[in-house]
């Protein structure tokens, strides 16, 4: 069975609920050794898309990921990339805003870490926490201490799908592909994924007693999901929705959608007109003139 990219893909200015959509589907392996194989010539085919991106040095390819805890971003990005060149990849994982942040817009800190021409960026969660996270906390919003004229005609979620869809249009017509994943877990397989943390001595770590606290919120937070993914997927930055309750299946299409999106960006080895042919040939009669030397002077 094909992965299709359409199937999961969020059409703009789309209506969705949430409770509708699959969080298990029927898998695209057959057992765990299929499922190696597939991972495995996923990551070949990235790790040989990866250097014509980097070569070309024209364009960037932006990743988001974005969930509720215990979705499987963490090892969605191990497993996929894995086998891409590191130098040529940035990983950056947003945090509870400090100071600095909450005193700039809420586009600034990811901004600021956006990725060079010729890179892969990946943000493990990103600014869309600014229209989730904070509207089901509205606490979070008055830290941010916005003029009141922002907050007081109760518009500001539309004001920033917006700022949002400039964003990544401008990212789109200067070169940066964007590609965004929703990893969509049921509410039961986190309730098995947190069990299965508080029971493993080396996940114990990866607990956090917040995120119990956050499940009261499930209702809330996919409502708030529902109203971004419709408001801000579009044709230059489109959101797809995951099934992620079993993650093996999730990370065969997440690996699938980045590669037909490298395939589909116009990105080559440079090509080498005769003018650079002839430097190029220059230079190496001249290395290779400096093999001949040694054994000239042992002829003297």
């Amino acid at each position: 069975m094909k992965i299709k990219s359409k199937d999961f893909e969020v059409k703009p200015h789309s209506d969705i609920d949430l409770k509708r959509v699959a969080t298990l589907i029927e898998p695209f392996y057959d057992g765990k050794p299929h499922y190696k194989v597939l991972l495995d010539a996923h990551v070949k085919e990235l790790r040989n898309l990866q250097p014509k991106l980097y070569a070309d040095n024209r364009h960037a390819l932006l990743i988001m990921f974005q969930a509720m805890d215990a979705a499987g971003k963490d090892g969605a990005i191990k497993h996929i990339m894995s086998g891409v060149n590191p130098q040529g990849v940035s990983v950056v994982s947003f945090r509870h805003p400090g100071p600095d942040v909450l005193a700039h817009d809420f586009l600034w800190n990811a901004i600021r870490v956006l990725p060079e021409r010729g890179r892969i960026g990946i943000f493990n969660r990103s600014y869309y926490e600014e229209v989730l996270i904070v509207r089901v906390h509205p606490e979070l919003l008055a830290a941010e201490r916005l003029p009141e004229k922002t907050l007081e005609d109760g518009s500001i979620w539309k004001g920033r799908f917006r700022s949002i869809r400039a964003l990544e249009r401008h990212l789109h017509s200067n070169g940066t592909r964007i590609v965004k994943f929703f990893l969509h877990i049921s509410k039961e397989e986190q309730r098995k994924r947190f069990l299965a943390r508080l029971d493993d001595p080396e996940k114990n770590w990866k607990f956090n007693e917040a995120d119990v606290r956050e499940r009261n919120y499930w209702d809330e937070y996919m409502k708030a999901y529902e109203a971004c993914l419709g408001a801000t997927s579009t044709e230059y930055g489109p959101w797809f929705v995951v099934p992620a309750d079993d993650k093996p299946n999730a990370r065969l299409i997440i690996s699938q959608i980045i590669i037909e999106t490298l395939r589909g960006m116009p990105i080559d080895y440079p090509k080498t007109d005769v003018k650079r042919r002839k430097e190029l040939q220059a230079f190496r009669r001249m290395l290779a003139d400096e093999g001949l030397e040694p054994a000239k002077q042992s002829k003297r």
